[in-house]
């Protein structure tokens, strides 16, 4: 009953936010509430919600100082010269700046944080993103699973929850791994490339002329075929040009629809990069730089709880960037959306996680998965451990998955004389798909700061990721890693 009511619930949640019939925060409080007391347990309820909002509490925290840390160095002007760059590099081409998306998210996931890579590359992405009318939930498609293949680094959860289920060396899991998981990495660039191209069908071609420095336009060279925001009319018409600096100019490109003031600028005028904005602080970019770069050093190292140093960041940022109280309370208002959307979706989902762990829905769950496997796939343990990774780490937290499963499946496998080695690494294959779960706080970072429907991102991403998933499966195999 319990494992019909875990599906039950799962599959109701997914299909009412993909089809927008509800909000995802009322979705993952309501649902699971309701199927709490269709299992007989609604007396319990305030016990589940407790302990999932205990468990999820500092990450609530760090989410939101994060934000705060974050969104203040976009106001100072820490990512402008990296907005500048990224635009120079991609020549303003829709293919160059989703593989610079790829790309940029693979890099900044090597400090081991979802959160963080998701708010650096959409402070970078985003405003190029809406200047080209480029489709923002590639942004989030693209970022959330190249981050999710970069997840399996030693430091990263994954790996380190492997290791310490079946009591094994993390070096030992990932090493090998490596070749199979460039395989994946490398699949996720070529998806960027396919998709990129797919948009500069849609949009048009726009490249910068020859000899631009430092305020380069946007010259349109292509016809766009696509009815979506940048693709305009102008585009199809001849040649359109669009004043765009690398930080953005508050001037909407050609055709994109998009004021340059008003009511609607904070999105779609970039007004949060306008080189011209009050709340620049230049003279302060080596300390805002050096300050960010020493975060996330920390972070790494694990100096302090994650929590704790983006709390002390945010004040330090504030404090120094802005000495006058009434600054401090603007910057802190101007953020408070994104905070309130991140930390409101986070504690939702602490309610879901707490009646699924505290019902037993989950252990059901997996029992059943895991006794539904066919005996003759005994000697097969690793491939299926590769398989059931996908759903199970997309439907359960990676530490249910890991402390939960993992084991059971390890025995099973060594029943039949496969390694523990082997079900670990390939309990690793599914990361690329997590990243995007609902149980997953850092992809509410994601779509809120990208404003992105999490439906539309769900709708959109899973194929892809799910598809890159089983390509990092089958890379093991073929070099007999798994």
């Amino acid at each position: 009953m319990l494992t019909f009511l875990g599906f039950a619930m799962i599959a109701t949640f997914l299909v009412l936010i993909m089809l927008k019939k509800m909000s995802p925060i009322a979705a993952l409080v309501l649902i699971p509430a309701l199927f709490c007391v269709f299992a007989g347990k609604g007396a319990h309820l305030g016990d589940y919600v407790i302990d999932g909002v205990g468990k999820l509490a500092p990450t609530a925290a760090m989410l939101m100082f994060a934000i705060v840390y974050f969104g203040v160095m976009i106001d100072v002007g820490l990512f402008d010269p990296i907005v500048k760059g990224i635009l120079r590099f991609c020549k303003a081409d829709p293919m160059r700046v989703v593989v610079g998306t790829a790309v940029l998210a693979a890099i900044v996931s090597l400090d081991g944080d979802g959160s963080t890579t998701f708010m650096i590359t959409v402070s970078a992405m985003y405003p190029l993103y809406k200047r080209l009318g480029l489709s923002l939930v590639v942004m989030t498609g693209v970022a959330a699973t190249a981050n999710g293949v970069m997840n399996t680094l030693p430091w990263g959860g994954p790996t380190a929850r492997a290791a310490t289920a079946l009591k094994l060396d993390a070096a030992d899991i990932f090493v090998p791994m490596i070749p199979a998981l460039a395989v994946g990495l490398l699949s996720v660039f070529v998806l960027a490339y396919v998709l990129g191209l797919r948009e500069r069908r849609r949009v048009g071609t726009l490249v910068l002329p020859s000899g631009a420095d430092e305020e380069p336009e946007l010259v349109t060279v292509g016809t766009g075929t696509g009815t979506g925001a940048g693709a305009g009319s102008a585009a199809g018409e001849g040649t359109a040009v669009a004043t765009a600096a690398g930080a953005g100019t508050g001037v909407p490109a050609a055709g994109s629809g998009a004021p340059a003031s008003g009511g609607d600028a904070g999105e779609e005028g970039f007004q949060g990069l306008d080189p011209q904005r009050a709340t620049l602080r230049p003279r302060l970019y080596w300390f805002n730089a050096g300050l960010t770069v020493a975060l996330l050093t920390a972070m790494i190292m694990e100096l302090l709880p994650i929590p704790v140093l983006f709390l002390l960041g945010a004040a330090l940022a504030l404090t120094v960037n802005f000495p006058h109280m009434p600054d401090q309370k603007a910057r802190i208002a101007a953020h408070a959306d994104n905070v309130l959307n991140v930390a409101g979706m986070v504690f939702a989902a602490a309610v879901f996680t707490g009646v699924l762990s505290g019902t037993g829905m989950v252990k059901h769950m997996a029992d059943w998965l895991v006794g539904a496997i066919p005996e003759g796939m005994g000697p097969h343990m690793a491939l299926v451990t590769g398989l059931l990774s996908l759903p199970l780490t997309y439907f359960m937290s990676n530490d249910g998955f890991y402390f939960g499963v993992l084991p059971v499946l390890a025995e099973a496998g060594a029943a039949h004389g496969v390694s523990p080695l082997e079900i670990a690494r390939a309990s690793l294959v599914g990361q690329a798909l997590h990243m995007s779960s609902p149980l997953v706080p850092a992809v509410y970072v994601l779509v809120g700061m990208a404003k992105v429907e999490f439906g539309d991102h769900t709708r959109f991403t899973v194929k892809w990721a799910a598809l890159t998933c089983l390509v990092v499966l089958a890379a093991g195999m073929v070099f007999g890693i798994i």
